[in-house]
């Protein structure tokens, strides 16, 4: 039985749905592994222009599945290098917009997977749980990168050394997520704004995105010039010569991602 689906849109969206349902889609080694699998495929697939994430059945993930801490199983360290940092790395690099649509609780992991993503889409019943104090452990899978960048150090303190809930209400407020949803809409809604998404110029995405990850590392000095390199190789790309002709002519865009 799959554990992940993998389903693509004549909008160019391709959804990848964690599919333990029954395990609330905590992540075992098989998930691990094809979920990295089906992240280098999008990032290959020239027709993949936005890709959405989100979980079968009541859950988003519910992080690690700790019916696999038994004996021989690798440490808690080299799992994370061996499986979990290549999942969040291949999320936080690939050049195409990816969409959370957080139709559940999204805990321990499964709340770094979600922070990850470039943009989140909550149901109005789901909730955000660093569950890693919870089990005596510190929180993983770049979840302590994310997470003060998105809310604050003192914010994300308090979400990380209570393990308090974070409801959907409380998530938008605070800068969690763009959106929340009736639950019944979450998904539909994450592929509507994908679908958009997948209407830009993919290059210009892309550069984009590489620009955002670049500031968060750098000053404004190497920003600038970094925007700048990008800049020249936005400009000779035919989507550039493509949006200044529609403008042009009042049309819209026919991008190629060329």
């Amino acid at each position: 039985m799959a554990v992940l689906r993998v389903e693509d849109h004549d909008a160019g969206v391709r959804t990848l749905t964690l599919d333990r349902p029954d395990a609330l889609n905590a992540l075992d080694r098989e998930l691990k592994d094809v979920l990295l699998a089906a992240l280098r495929g999008a990032a290959r697939d020239r027709a993949v222009r936005a890709v959405v994430l989100t979980g079968a059945g009541r859950a988003f993930c519910a992080g690690q599945d700790l019916r696999e801490r038994g004996d021989g199983a690798p440490s808690l360290a080299g799992e994370l290098r061996e499986r979990y940092i290549p999942i969040v790395e291949a999320l936080h690099r690939l050049e195409k917009p990816v969409v959370a649509a957080v139709n559940g609780v999204a805990a321990g992991a499964g709340f770094s997977l979600a922070l990850a993503c470039d943009l989140r889409v909550m149901s109005e019943t789901a909730t955000f749980i660093s569950a890693f104090g919870r089990i005596g452990l510190v929180p993983d899978s770049g979840l302590s990168w994310f997470l003060p960048r998105l809310v604050g150090p003192a914010r994300a303190a308090e979400i990380i050394f209570t393990t308090d809930p974070v409801d959907a209400v409380t998530a938008e407020r605070i800068g969690l997520v763009e959106r929340v949803v009736p639950a019944d809409a979450c998904l539909a809604e994450a592929e509507a704004l994908a679908a958009r998404l997948a209407t830009g110029a993919p290059l210009a995405i892309g550069l984009a995105k590489r620009s955002l990850a670049f500031s968060l590392e750098h000053d404004l000095a190497a920003s600038l010039a970094f925007e700048a390199e990008l800049q020249g190789i936005a400009g000779r790309s035919a989507d550039h010569a493509e949006g200044v002709a529609a403008f042009a002519e009042k049309r819209a865009p026919t991008f190629t991602g060329e």
